[in-house]
């Protein structure tokens, strides 16, 4: 089921009827939020419940033992257990058919006769996001950041929470689960919040992303010229920014009318001076779970430079894996490492060079460079793809298809979402505050649902995160 769908529109204010008639109970809410999330889930393949619910009792059994005993051996082997059982799953589904693909490969290069056959296995929707969600639960008990829940139902919606459960933020049991085992009020405030993440949530994906998609589309598709596969990666950049970011934003914004706070996943990315800011700022949920629960337990930056060097790699690596079973994702993790290690070994102790507004410049123009460089690396349909995009960029070549009338929708759809960025970058605020100009904010949220009503695409465009 899709934010932006006809069946959303429904399912949604009739959950919400249900879900406040029992708020005297946190735990027919609880029950609620289970089964509607099921039923949310469910729409797209009811098959794949399973994989939720078996990840649920196992990290739900796990922290349970793990509460259970302060013996160091057993406690280790049940929090393997959980850490094997959800990779083990995640393994299986996502990466099977890429490694027996690319194990043949070797073997075809090398002269063997490999007559391997793939599975051909269906990706569940959502599976990188809840696995790495769980697991997090789990870790956190075993190092006794917070107390195994002794309630099944709070953590299985905790688990498959509706709003965030395909596409994230991805968050972390000691944040979201106090919230699901208390009750919950709907205030005034947090209906208008709700609201205005809502509607900057479609606006980015109906009217922004989808829109861009298109550009994007043609000049990947025909990709005959530097000019086209340039301005064709700058609307990537913004459609996938836009697609992912409006995410975000609808599932912050439906779970407040749920009573339920989630993380911010993105601020201002673009903005960003040095790639190590742009990964503070995209994306949050994610970078802070690699850094928390892979970067900092492979050492981090404790044990010398190089170290230091092959832990950024690592995890970046692992990161760009976790997008998708492909060598360009691979790619495009080494690339974001290694930009990584070069940005702490040349900047690292220099803070007198990184001032002024001449460097301010330089570093955010060379920052955007390298990241929609990361961006065709993504975007490509595999290396090879990527390599012919990468050497017609450096070839030239008069554009076919981008005219004048491309440019200016290019600009016209970017400009609002940068506009929005700085707003919130200046104001530090995610929506208007409330006791603003009451025509100013009515004046915004018409002008805003006007544009996605006759500017928005319903097509039925998935979000791009949905693959992941």
């Amino acid at each position: 089921m899709l934010f932006n769908s006809v069946e959303f529109a429904w399912f949604l204010p009739l959950a919400l009827v249900l879900y406040w008639v029992l708020r005297r109970s946190v735990r027919g809410q609880n029950a609620l939020l289970v089964v509607t999330s099921y039923v949310f889930y469910g729409w797209w393949d009811w098959r794949f419940l399973s994989l939720i619910v078996v990840s649920t009792i196992l990290d739900y059994s796990v922290a349970r033992g793990l509460g259970a005993t302060s013996r160091s051996g057993r406690r280790r082997l049940l929090v393997t257990l959980s850490v094997v059982g959800n990779l083990g799953i995640l393994g299986f589904f996502k990466y099977c058919d890429f490694f027996v693909r690319s194990a043949a490969s070797v073997l075809g290069a090398l002269g063997l006769d490999a007559d391997l056959q793939v599975l051909g296995i269906i990706l569940p929707v959502g599976i990188s996001f809840y696995t790495f969600q769980t697991m997090s639960y789990t870790i956190d008990v075993y190092r006794g950041r917070m107390e195994p829940v002794r309630d099944v139902l709070s953590v299985a919606a905790f688990v498959a929470f509706f709003p965030q459960l395909v596409a994230g933020p991805i968050e972390r049991g000691s944040r979201l689960l106090p919230q699901i085992r208390k009750p919950r009020r709907l205030t005034p405030s947090g209906v208008e919040e709700g609201f205005w993440l809502i509607v900057f949530g479609l606006f980015k994906k109906c009217v922004v992303a989808d829109n861009l998609a298109i550009l994007v589309e043609r000049a990947y598709t025909t990709a005959d010229s530097s000019a086209m596969i340039v301005l064709g990666t700058v609307a990537f950049a913004f459609q996938i920014y836009g697609d992912f970011s409006g995410y975000s934003d609808i599932a912050r914004g439906v779970s407040k009318w749920f009573g339920i706070d989630l993380m911010v996943n993105f601020r201002a990315p673009y903005v960003a001076r040095s790639i190590q800011e742009f990964w503070r700022r995209w994306h949050i949920s994610l970078s802070t779970w690699l850094r928390d629960y892979l970067y900092i337990p492979l050492g981090g930056n404790r044990k010398g430079p190089k170290r230091t060097y092959v832990n950024l790699l690592l995890t970046m690596l692992l990161g760009g894996l976790w997008h998708g079973a492909a060598w360009n994702f691979v790619a495009w993790g080494a690339w974001h490492g290694g930009l990584l290690g070069l940005h702490r070994y040349v900047l690292a102790g220099r803070e007198a060079i990184r001032r002024g507004p001449v460097w301010n410049v330089v570093s955010w123009t060379s920052t955007f460079v390298v990241v929609l460089v990361s961006w065709l690396l993504f975007r490509a349909r595999s290396m090879g793809h990527a390599w012919s995009l990468l050497t017609t960029v450096f070839a030239g070549g008069e554009p076919s298809l981008f005219g004048v009338g491309e440019v200016c929708a290019l600009v016209a759809l970017i400009v609002p979402v940068v506009l929005l960025d700085l707003w919130q970058e200046r104001t530090g605020r995610q929506t208007p505050e409330s006791g603003g100009p009451v025509l100013r904010r009515a004046l915004l949220a018409g002008c805003l649902m006007a544009a996605i009503v006759v500017f928005g695409s319903f097509s039925g465009r998935e979000f791009i995160y949905f693959q992941f």
